[in-house]
């Protein structure tokens, strides 16, 4: 890489909840630290497109990265909007099984849930009515510990944060080209003031673009660059007023956790994610979708007014394994995995990246170490 070169110790990449709760960890323990965001904003990609739930770490496999940051973020983050006055409530779920044959899978999810340290309550048909008396339901287990939150509220406090620790974040930075070498890192940057950057250390968390960043990264051991696979869920808003103040999850589908209804802090229902398996960044919500989203809710949510659906928005989480390879864990891949110094690539960063947010920073900083 040629031309003037701007020298700084740390490097995050990707302005979303995690890469700035890692930017502002960092700043906060003394590194002079720079946020490289290619969007006009912080928080456009897949941290303002999911469901802005609080997960408790109930369907991830036991010792797996997702089911230790998940439970050990999860109280963090709480403790953390409660001490930031981020707007946030633990308002539990339902996972409810609509037929006998989900039933028997229930048991499975609770008995997985305790491995990692999530206990779950189950309940009978009665007793599911008797707490949500609208849901048609054999049988369903309770989480206490699922929430909701402001995820846009949560980063504009990670971002003062950052910015008071003397860090700062640059918009409309695309990294279009990256080199490691000799201890030190080059990012070539594009936009409206194309520069290179030269820093010690890098933290690759550009979420949808980690991967391909990583795959024309300079320096990088080919057989660290993982492939990606784009799977979009979109969501469907109701409209009206509605019945619930809880959480209602399906028993999970592949590739996802099935049409659920969550609620945003105003008491607003939406539904979705589905699951839809595409080539590329894509983020149309098709409405011929409803009538799917309608036959499923209607399985537990009888009463369900189809007329008062309309489509809302999409999300896509980047997932490590296809539609036909099971669990993929989070990946990442310090310089102990990959042997380049200063290095950090965050991988197949999807649900429960929200959650895990705050553990997952602590995790990268150790990888720094």
């Amino acid at each position: 890489m040629s031309g003037d070169i701007l020298e700084t110790e740390t490097v995050v990449i990707g302005a979303g909840v995690v890469g700035l709760t890692i930017a502002s960890a960092l700043a906060k323990n003394g590194r002079d630290v720079i946020v490289l965001e290619r969007g006009e904003r912080f928080g456009e990609g897949i941290s303002s497109r999911n469901s802005e739930v609080i997960h408790a770490g109930i369907y991830y496999p036991e010792h797996s990265l997702k089911a230790k940051l998940c439970v050990e973020g999860r109280q963090r983050l709480y403790d953390y909007c409660q001490s930031r006055k981020v707007e946030h409530r633990k308002c539990g779920k339902w996972i409810v099984a609509a037929s006998e044959s989900q039933a028997r899978k229930l048991e499975d999810i609770q008995l997985a849930a305790a491995r990692n340290g999530v206990e779950l309550a189950r309940h009978d048909r009665g007793a599911i009515k008797r707490h949500v008396p609208q849901i048609t339901a054999c049988s369903g287990l309770w989480s206490p510990e699922t929430g909701i939150i402001d995820s846009h509220g949560l980063m504009l406090s990670l971002l003062g944060e950052l910015e008071d620790a003397g860090g700062q974040l640059v918009l409309r930075s695309p990294v279009v080209a990256a080199e490691s070498a000799n201890d030190h890192h080059l990012l070539r940057v594009g936009g409206d003031n194309p520069l290179t950057l030269k820093a010690a250390s890098v933290i690759n968390a550009a979420g949808l673009g980690a991967v391909p960043l990583a795959k024309a990264w300079a320096g990088l051991p080919e057989h660290h660059k993982p492939q990606q696979w784009f799977a979009r869920g979109i969501y469907f808003s109701y409209s009206g007023r509605h019945p619930f103040n809880t959480l209602i999850y399906p028993v999970p589908e592949p590739g996802g956790l099935g049409v659920h209804l969550t609620l945003d802090l105003a008491g607003q229902a939406r539904f979705g994610p589905d699951v839809e398996w595409i080539e590329r960044e894509d983020y149309t919500v098709n409405p011929d979708r409803l009538g799917t989203f309608a036959t499923g809710i209607r399985q537990w949510w009888p009463e369900l007014d189809p007329s008062r659906l309309q489509p809302a928005y999409a999300g896509i989480r980047p997932k490590l394994a296809g539609p036909d390879s099971g669990f993929a864990d989070f990946r990442i891949d310090g310089p102990e995995d990959h042997g380049v110094p200063g290095l950090v690539n965050l991988f197949g960063i999807e649900s429960p990246g929200l959650t895990s947010c705050l553990a997952i920073a602590d995790l990268v900083q150790k990888k720094l170490i």
